[in-house]
């Protein structure tokens, strides 16, 4: 039995079961911890978190007091910049001690009606019509999480789902918004999304395989008690099936992807029950994406694709034939093509460039497409893309920007002008200034050459002597950025003389599709060593010392933290592995699991492969655990996701003891009732974060009484 003494750290019994593929035999004595259903099993993880609780005891008004931080930074009661789209004005808002938010409409003025209503003091806008109330939906459940949230073209019908247990698995409802009348229209176990035809009489919904796969596309004639149409099944196990309406409203859009191959399917939405037809045949390693573009009265398919040019170019084709393409935006060795987003009078690309993203503006005339205009932003870390556009021939395009110490800000462009009209910037109350913080970006030599980007962030009178305690974060995988954005709750970190770093490693797509596939498969190792190197570079260079330096990373992210802390347990005074990947090779290994076989893209494939094998238990967390000193180390779970399986953490943690025999320094927090983004509702997020800076504050060894700044 599990020995749940709170004098001593949780042991869980060995249960030894052995693995053998390519000749290899491993002994895995925890695996038994995958069996949820067990008491015993839930009995040790509720052991953890005891002893969890018990170790960071001491910490209990420093977590209280970051929550308070938070709390009074934050304006509770709040709204959302409204979006137009037909004859409402819709928007989302927040109230004071109430967890979720209140989804909402107010019809425009008329047809000339381009500027958002602006309310103060947190009230409700005149003629308001609430839509959804979150915090209605989620009351008697300890978690929540609303997936789609879908009005019909004529502004009466509202299909919404939600999810009450965390494993993405969603329940969709219909309402008719002009009585409040909840339809008999019910739909069990799709995904999160849902898609109106034209008409409003057929809802397209998504549906999961067994291993949580989305794969199957349906068609819901409103009303109908008879079995919903099967519109599209996706068998290959490598493909992800994705569900909406091009930005035009003209047509449905079924995309089809694996990590590197996507295939699009075009629907007219006013014939829902006709056939829908593909783009492009899927070729193995072209990935596109398609947006219907309207020119001079033509219909026309503005495609983004790889087919011979690695980091993407913009073509242009006619909706009768989409092979006979004419380039638009060639593709660069330099910058990385990422969208390219239809209006009636613009094509919006956004890419990235030495690292950051950019915007351009590229008009449609009657006898063309222009060349891209690129917006200036005029700073050197930052983040922009576009905010909320949902009308098809608006005044203004809604754009978007942040950085490290600026919060997220709204503009209205005016396309013909050039003219920003400010129309928010996210509030930090109390006495935010961003003059007081700094943020850089250097450029670390990794260990065969390559220039990692390394972004940092800190208060300008934060000491450049090593004495100072940092925080450095990365993911590395899936071709995902981490640009800058803002966080209230990083202040309590910085004001405490923290230093923020991102690291920008390979595996992420900072640098283009070639640095995604730098840092994946057989080149995994990239990851890994890369930010080893930014963790050194940061200790070289005086920003902080390796005993004050703490690592967080989470899921794929959570990965890249259990192979440092074998790689280079010296460079690091502690790490936070939340939600993490740290047994991908038993995941990786079972096609039955929940997503395995469509990431064999990522890693490779070491069922079939013994390369791929051999390399993976090269970095694999859970086997490369060693008797070595480990940094602090604190995994975070939930007992519900299905994308990381708490199995994955709840074993490291296991053989860590065992292996080193650890006991304080080892923690695992499981969220008993909570899926993959951990718990739900703002309060309880909040709740989470703080306990989680606590415990990074303490294990940096800053000073943890009460914030100066604040007192």
């Amino acid at each position: 039995m599990t020995d749940l003494r709170q004098d001593a750290a949780p042991r869980a019994p060995r249960r030894p079961r052995e693995r053998t593929h390519h000749g290899d035999t491993f002994v895995d004595a925890y695996d038994w911890l995958r069996d949820k259903d067990d008491p015993e099993t839930i009995a040790y993880l509720e052991a953890e978190n005891a002893w969890s609780e018990d170790t960071t005891a001491h910490l209990a008004d420093l977590r209280e007091q970051i929550f308070t931080e938070i709390k009074e930074r934050t304006l509770e009661t709040d709204m959302s910049v409204p979006v137009r789209h037909d004859r409402w004005w819709y928007y989302s808002r927040t109230e004071e001690g109430r967890h979720y938010a209140i989804r909402a409409r107010v019809p425009i003025a008329g047809p000339d009606d381009w500027d958002p209503p602006v309310v103060a003091d947190g009230r409700a806008p005149e003629g308001e019509e609430v839509l959804l109330d979150s915090n209605d939906e989620a009351e008697g459940h300890e978690f929540f999480s609303l997936g789609a949230f879908s009005v019909s073209d004529d502004g009466d019908l509202l299909a919404w789902s939600v999810d009450t247990a965390g494993d993405e698995r969603y329940t969709i409802r219909v309402r008719r918004i002009s009585t409040g009348e909840v339809l008999s229209d019910v739909v069990e176990g799709a995904a999160p999304g849902a898609t109106w035809s034209a008409d409003g009489r057929h809802l397209f919904y998504v549906t999961v395989d067994d291993a949580w796969r989305p794969h199957r596309v349906w068609r819901h004639e409103l009303g109908s008690t008879g079995d919903d149409v099967l519109v599209f099944e996706e068998p290959d196990e490598r493909y992800f099936v994705g569900l909406g309406r091009s930005s035009s409203d003209r047509f449905l859009v079924i995309a089809v992807g694996s990590k590197v191959t996507t295939e699009v399917r075009l629907l007219d939405a006013t014939d829902p029950t006709g056939a829908f037809t593909v783009v492009w045949e899927r070729r193995e390693g072209v990935d596109y994406s398609v947006e219907h573009v309207v020119v001079g009265g033509r219909d026309l398919l503005a495609i983004l694709h790889n087919d011979g040019a690695v980091n993407f170019e913009l073509v242009l084709a006619p909706l009768e034939d989409p092979t006979a393409t004419t380039v638009l935006v060639p593709g660069s060795d330099d910058v990385r093509l990422e969208a390219a987003d239809a209006f009636a009078r613009h094509l919006v690309l956004s890419y990235r460039s030495d690292a950051t993203t950019r915007l351009a503006l590229m008009p449609i005339g009657a006898d063309g497409i222009g060349a891209p205009i690129e917006l200036d932003f005029d700073a050197e870390l930052f983040t922009c893309g576009l905010a909320g556009n949902a009308e098809w021939d608006p005044r203004y395009l809604r754009i978007g920007y942040t950085s490290y110490v600026e919060p997220a800000t709204i503009w209205d462009l005016d396309p013909a002008t050039g003219e920003r009209i400010l129309r928010r910037r996210a509030p930090v109350l109390g006495d935010f200034d961003p003059a007081d913080y700094e943020q850089h970006r250097a450029w670390v030599r990794a260990d065969d050459g390559a220039l990692v980007p390394l972004s940092i962030v800190c208060r300008r009178d934060t000491p450049r002597d090593g004495s100072a305690p940092a925080l450095l974060y990365g993911y590395g995988s899936y071709e995902i950025s981490l640009d800058p954005d803002f966080s209230i709750s990083r202040l309590s970190l910085l004001d405490r003389g923290f230093v923020y770093a991102v690291a920008h490693v390979r595996g992420g797509g900072e640098l283009g599709r070639r640095w995604y596939d730098e840092g994946k498969q057989l080149a995994k190792m990239n990851t890994f060593t890369d930010f080893v190197a930014c963790a050194r570079h940061l200790a070289d260079e005086r920003w902080t010392s390796a005993d004050r330096l703490v690592a967080e990373g989470g899921s794929a992210g959570g990965l890249l933290m259990g192979a440092v802390a074998n790689l280079a347990p010296d460079a690091f005074a502690g790490i936070f592995a939340d939600v993490p990947f740290v047994d991908p090779l038993t995941s990786i290994l079972d096609p039955s699991l929940p997503l395995t076989v469509i990431e064999w893209d990522e890693w490779g494939d070491p069922l079939h492969d013994p390369e791929v094998y051999a390399y993976m238990k090269r970095y694999a967390p859970y086997e490369n655990v060693a008797d070595v000193a480990y940094p602090k180390i604190l995994a975070g779970t939930s007992l519900n996701d299905t994308r990381v399986l708490y199995v994955e953490p709840a074993k490291w943690v296991a053989r860590l003891r065992e292996v080193t025999g650890a006991e304080r320094s080892v923690l695992l927090r499981t969220e008993m009732s909570a899926g993959h983004g951990g718990v739900s509702g703002r309060y309880a997020a909040w709740h989470q974060r703080a306990w989680e800076l606590a415990w990074i504050i303490d294990t940096a060894t800053a000073v943890t009484r009460a914030n100066p700044r604040n007192s």
